[in-house]
C-alpha cells in the first residue's frame, strides 16, 4: 500500500512488528490522511478506527481509503465515548505532541484490553544535550527524502513538541510502568507497553 515516504511513515514498519500477531481490533489516535491505517488492515488487521479532531483532513483520509472498512471518528481521544478495554492496540504516529501526553497516554492504557498493547512513535524537542543527533538526523531526513521523494502530510503541525526527548522517557515511565522507550534516528522515540 505504502507509495509515500516521510519520517513518520518510515516507522510504521516498527508500529506493525510490535502489534500482537493476533491484533483484530487497532485505534489509530491523530490518523491523519489514514495511511497507517490502511496499512493495518493491509496487514490483515479486520477491525480499525482512524480518530483525529481535524475534520477536513479526516475527510481526505476517509475519501482516500474509501471501501477498505475502516471506521473513521472525529474526535479527542480524551472527550469521545470509547469503551474501555475495547482495543487490542492503540497506536499513534506523530500525533502524542498535539496533546496532553500524561492524559493522553492514560487514556492509551484504558483503552486497550489486558495483554493489549500501546504503540506510540513520537517527536520531542531537543535539548542542548540533543544537538549532535539532531544533526545527524537532519541530514539522514534529507537524504532518505531524496532517495524516497518526501511526502508532506497534510495535518496540522504542532512545533516545537512541548516535552524533550527526556521528559517524555520520565512521562512514559511514569505513566506506563513498564513500558520501552527507545530514541530513533530521524528525530522520533518509540513507546510500546503491554497491559498487564
Amino acid at each position: 500500500m505504502r507509495q509515500v515516504w516521510n519520517a513518520n511513515i518510515h516507522y510504521y514498519s516498527l508500529v506493525l512488528a510490535s502489534l500482537s500477531p493476533d491484533a483484530s481490533r487497532v485505534l489509530e489516535v491523530g490518523c491523519g490522511d489514514g495511511i497507517l491505517s490502511a496499512e493495518l488492515v493491509d496487514a490483515g488487521v479486520p477491525d480499525i478506527v482512524g480518530l483525529d479532531v481535524d475534520r477536513p483532513v479526516l475527510d481526505r483520509a476517509r475519501a482516500r481509503h474509501k471501501g477498505m472498512g475502516i471506521e473513521w471518528v472525529q474526535g479527542d481521544v480524551i472527550e469521545v465515548a470509547l469503551e474501555p478495554e475495547s482495543f487490542d492496540a492503540v497506536v499513534s504516529v506523530a500525533a502524542l505532541h498535539h496533546m496532553d501526553a500524561a492524559q493522553s497516554l492514560k487514556r492509551f492504557a484504558q483503552l486497550v484490553r489486558p495483554g493489549g498493547t500501546v504503540i506510540v512513535i513520537g517527536l520531542a524537542a531537543s535539548a542542548w544535550s540533543d544537538i549532535p543527533l539532531a544533526t545527524v538526523a537532519s541530514i539522514a531526513r534529507w537524504v532518505l527524502g531524496l532517495v524516497h521523494g518526501r511526502w508532506n502530510h497534510s495535518a496540522p503541525e504542532c512545533w516545537p513538541p512541548p516535552l524533550t526527548y527526556r521528559e517524555m522517557k520520565a512521562l512514559s515511565a511514569r505513566v506506563l510502568p513498564g513500558v520501552r522507550y527507545r530514541r530513533h534516528l530521524l528525530n522520533r522515540y518509540s513507546l510500546v507497553w503491554r497491559k498487564p
